[in-house]
């Protein structure tokens, strides 16, 4: 059986508001092509729900310029809850989400005259290169940082996201997962110290040492083209003891709930997780119903830390809903990317405000 991690397919955006949330994502980030949109119970949570199932609204939106999907989760059984105590640089857990754009002084004046809240001034990539960071209504930090392989040319000044930062208690270990076995294994940079466009975040004038990975295969699925290059950012406090940003909640709480990899061979790759000691938590066995529309096999892994890996395999996706085009992706290769005229209909579906 073919087995392969494809690369990021999503970040998982745990909000108060959903509408609040989607208008936000759509004139900040241009997130306006929804792929799923559907509010059900979550079993395949309990785990991660003190075995209490709970019901959430998911909507699954995409920047067809380019970059990962968000999924974008609203709880409906119970009020999302905030961390009670304030996240800093360094906590573990997923704590920024990155995207990508083609010029980001020009983005960040429109982010500054369209009114976002913004953490920081335009500063300096450990890399090269600017980058900037801004808050969104529920307090989550995202970072717009230079992108490269855009999809199409749109009218938004930004894609979509093409990474995270997540905070780890030991790197060495948290590699031992994401380079050695989900193939995020290409450094771009390794570096120990203070980091100039760290200082305006909360706990960000203190000493990090801070990998970014990208895989050294080429990304592969169905959206390969729009996804393109992905990254992670693994951050360890050096003079900082961290906290948990998830301790005391649940998921569907807000915050950055996990992150999506597109996978294919699922069962054989669960028994290499297994044998590696990363088995997966939880597992809908067989296809998950996506409001009926859209067909995938879900699981879940732990990191070293505790913080949660989705895999997803997906059997079957609208692309045009209304006209009855769908993606069947199980016979598929692979390796092969949709077809142009397949990604680009998705425009059709697109969201305006």
């Amino acid at each position: 059986m073919y087995k392969r991690i494809n690369g990021i397919q999503h970040i998982g955006v745990g909000v108060a508001d959903s509408e609040e949330s989607q208008k936000w994502y759509r004139k900040f980030l241009g997130m306006d092509i929804p792929i799923f949109d559907g509010v059900a119970p979550a079993p395949l949570m309990d785990v991660y729900t003190h075995n209490k199932t709970i019901t959430k609204r998911a909507t699954m939106i995409l920047n067809l310029q380019g970059g990962c999907a968000m999924e974008v989760v609203n709880p409906t059984s119970f009020v999302p809850k905030r961390p009670n105590f304030e996240t800093q640089l360094g906590d573990i857990g997923i704590y920024i989400n990155q995207i990508k754009a083609r010029d980001v002084a020009e983005t960040y004046q429109y982010f500054k005259e369209n009114g976002a809240k913004l953490l920081s001034d335009v500063v300096e990539l450990p890399e090269g290169g600017l980058t900037f960071y801004c808050e969104d209504p529920n307090g989550l930090i995202f970072q717009i940082l230079p992108g490269q392989n855009f999809y199409t040319k749109g009218k938004h000044i930004t894609g979509g996201p093409n990474g995270c930062v997540i905070g780890v208690s030991n790197i060495d270990k948290s590699l031992e997962l994401y380079a050695d076995i989900l193939g995020y294994d290409k450094v771009v940079y390794d570096k120990t110290g203070v980091f100039m466009d760290f200082e305006s975040l909360p706990g960000g004038e203190k000493q990090f040492r801070r990998i970014r990975l990208t895989q050294s295969n080429p990304p592969g699925g169905g959206f390969a083209k729009v996804s393109a290059d992905t990254y992670i950012e693994l951050v360890q406090a050096i003079d900082y003891s961290p906290k948990k940003i998830w301790k005391g909640r649940i998921w569907g709480d807000v915050g950055f709930v996990h992150v999506g990899l597109d996978v294919r061979g699922m069962k054989d790759l669960g028994e290499d997780l297994d044998a590696k000691g990363f088995g997966f938590t939880c597992d809908t066995k067989d296809t998950l119903d996506m409001g009926g529309t859209t067909r995938v096999h879900c699981t879940y892994i732990d990191d070293p830390d505790g913080i949660l890996i989705e895999m997803i395999e997906v059997y079957k996706i609208p692309i045009l809903e209304k006209l009855g085009i769908f993606l069947n992706v199980e016979k598929r290769d692979p390796l092969k990317p949709l077809p142009d005229f397949m990604l680009k209909a998705l425009r059709f579906s697109r969201v305006k405000d």
